[in-house]
């Protein structure tokens, strides 16, 4: 038997996904990097990601990036959050180039790439709205001109980020905004940016409507190519897969049980209120799975069982007239959340499929 739980990641889908967005985008002038931090830096995926066509590749960790460079993964690596004072010396030994906001943080980066003998590039994030990382526009002059003056320092480009934590959309207003700070800090400096990094997944209903893309030349892509969907409104992007990655787990109960809880209700494991309701008699299966492994919110059942709640290691689930046999398997589509915990979780195998020589 196939060990469970377990993701099954089918690298010809992942590979048309990456290659049909790195085809679309670059007739709008615009390369991907492929960010692989959902998938806790797999060589595989990276090698499928690099085939299909993507400039570089991005990852959030630079623990990612170290395994991904032990593989000898051959790519740009970009560490796309910002480094921790901590690694700084990690950052600059093995990704090429970093994200920034914090000047106190280039200075260090500046300090260890002399040490190291090394050039460190740095992409200055700039906060467009969606308030999570990026140095406010009236500042960037002066972040500007002192990253220019720092030693074995290479300024690469801006970029933003949006739809994370707020939400806020990628449209033709933001996305103008970047490019004109793009032409500001070029007549200013009187130089060339070589990456204007609009964004993540979230840019690609603006990147392909047809609007001028203006200075923009990279998007982050991660979702999209291993889901198959935008992350706006989580939509199924034409001529993707949407089942590159699914989730298998073991069914270790199945037993019709009542459908209400006897006793007082108090708050579950992990805090919640569940709601109370009589339906009668179920045929209720549990499967070895749970909190620690996944978010089982982000997980959609098969068709004609619904998910009734999970607690750290157990996903319960009713199964209707269907009496699901210990041992049996079930498979579960994944949204970004799913995906990410079931991935980075030492108790869910991964498992690599691949049909043809790509």
């Amino acid at each position: 038997m196939m060990p469970a739980p377990r993701l099954e990641v089918d690298l010809d889908k992942i590979y048309h996904n990456a290659r049909t967005l790195v085809e679309r985008l670059a007739s709008r002038g615009i390369l991907v990097t492929g960010v692989t931090k959902a998938t806790l830096g797999s060589a595989e995926i990276a090698a499928v990601l690099l085939r299909a066509g993507v400039n570089a590749l991005g990852d959030s960790r630079i623990e990612n990036i170290e395994a991904m460079r032990l593989a000898q993964v051959p790519a740009v690596m970009k560490l796309i959050r910002s480094p921790m004072l901590s690694q700084v010396k990690r950052v600059v030994m093995h990704a090429d180039v970093s994200f920034n906001t914090e000047i106190a943080i280039i200075r260090k980066l500046s300090l260890e790439a002399q040490k190291l003998h090394r050039t460190h590039g740095v992409i200055l994030m700039i906060e467009l709205g969606d308030l999570r990382e990026g140095i406010m526009p009236n500042d960037l002059v002066n972040i500007i001109g002192e990253t220019l003056s720092l030693p074995n320092i290479e300024f690469k480009g801006i970029g933003t980020n949006l739809a994370c934590r707020s939400g806020v959309s990628p449209d033709a207003r933001n996305m103008a905004v970047l490019s004109q700070l793009a032409a500001s800090i070029e007549r200013t400096f009187s130089l060339t940016l070589d990456i204007v990094s609009g964004g993540n997944s979230a840019n690609l209903q603006w990147a392909l409507s047809g609007e001028d893309t203006g200075r923009i030349n990279d998007l982050r892509l991660g979702e999209s190519i291993l889901l198959g969907r935008e992350t706006v409104h989580r939509q199924a992007i034409e001529g993707l897969h949407t089942d590159a990655i699914t989730l298998i787990a073991e069914v270790i109960e199945s037993k019709v049980k009542p459908s209400k809880p006897t006793g007082n209700i108090a708050q579950t494991a992990f805090g919640e209120a569940p709601p109370v309701t009589d339906r009668g008699s179920i045929m209720q299966t549990i499967l070895a799975i749970g909190q620690q492994d996944t978010d089982p919110r982000g997980l959609k059942s098969p068709v004609g069982t619904e998910i009734l709640g999970a607690s750290s290691d157990h996903l319960i689930l009713e199964t209707g007239s269907d009496d699901r046999s210990v041992g049996s398997e079930m498979t579960f589509q994944l949204n970004y959340s799913a995906l990410v915990r079931a991935m980075t979780s030492p108790f869910v195998t991964k498992k690599m499929k691949l049909q043809r020589t790509l």
